[in-house]
């Protein structure tokens, strides 16, 4: 599991540097908008996850919803006094950067760590969400990280959770699954005892199973900002969303969210 997780980061480091090396062909064709064209266009056009419950995700009904998506409205709100002017567009997560460099959207709000390695190709508001790697479990007597030692716990192959897990708890046993669903099964079935994930998505999962109980430390934290385009041409923009955030955070509406959605543990 060592090699496979050295491996792993090799192979995410190789990605993001050739998506660094191609940026500039990226920037080339850009026609995400500036400030001012946001304006005129009347309508803001962000990238959003749909399948992340509590951050954004589809309700019964298939409308999007969640901290993520209320934002999204919340700046829509600012620019143009309407919760409405604003164009959702769901992506996959390996697209996230790639339609903001592309100029395919004005932001991306899925999600996203800010990171130095991808603060090279696009830039960050300041973070709105404190997310971080939790660790979920159905049993009672497993309260504290200490009580997986030589215990299996699920994670997601390929994802930098391993080498966190290796470094908290080393003794642990770690199985690889492909999906959170089969992380899910994996638990339910008493293949695994806990799982470790993003703190946000196994509150949701508390949420809808009040079975689970989630371990109180956290594993790491994560902050989660909203991609701007890079470029002096969006500095308005950036400004604007910073000025708005920060707003949101002494006035008490953006931690009101959080709690509205149970994001607060």
């Amino acid at each position: 599991m060592k090699n496979k997780a050295k491996s792993n980061r090799f192979r995410a480091l190789f990605l993001l540097l050739s998506l660094i090396a191609s940026v500039g062909n990226w920037q080339a064709t850009a026609e995400a908008g500036t400030l001012k064209e946001i304006q005129q266009r009347k309508k803001l056009i962000i990238a959003v996850k749909d399948n992340l419950p509590l951050l954004g995700f589809r309700d019964r009904d298939g409308n999007l919803q969640g901290l993520e998506i209320d934002i999204a409205r919340k700046l829509a709100t600012e620019i143009f006094g309407n919760a409405e002017s604003v164009q959702l567009l769901p992506v996959a997560n390996q697209d996230r950067l790639k339609v903001a460099i592309e100029g395919n959207v004005d932001l991306t709000i899925a999600r996203v760590t800010a990171t130095a390695t991808r603060s090279r190709v696009v830039d960050f508001s300041r973070y709105y969400y404190l997310d971080g790697t939790g660790i979920i479990t159905k049993q009672a007597n497993i309260t504290k990280n200490s009580d997986l030692a030589g215990k299996k716990i699920a994670v997601l192959n390929n994802s930098t959770t391993i080498a966190t897990l290796q470094y908290i708890i080393p003794q642990a046993r770690l199985v690889g699954v492909n999906s959170y669903q089969q992380a899910q099964d994996a638990l339910k079935t008493d293949k695994v005892v806990a799982v470790a994930a993003d703190r946000s998505l196994l509150i949701g999962w508390r949420k809808t199973d009040p079975s689970y109980h989630l371990l109180p430390d956290r594993l790491s934290t994560e902050a989660l900002g909203i991609v701007i385009p890079k470029g002096m041409q969006y500095d308005s923009l950036r400004q604007l969303v910073d000025r708005s955030i920060q707003q949101w955070q002494a006035n008490g509406w953006l931690q009101g969210r959080i709690k509205y959605w149970g994001l607060g543990d």
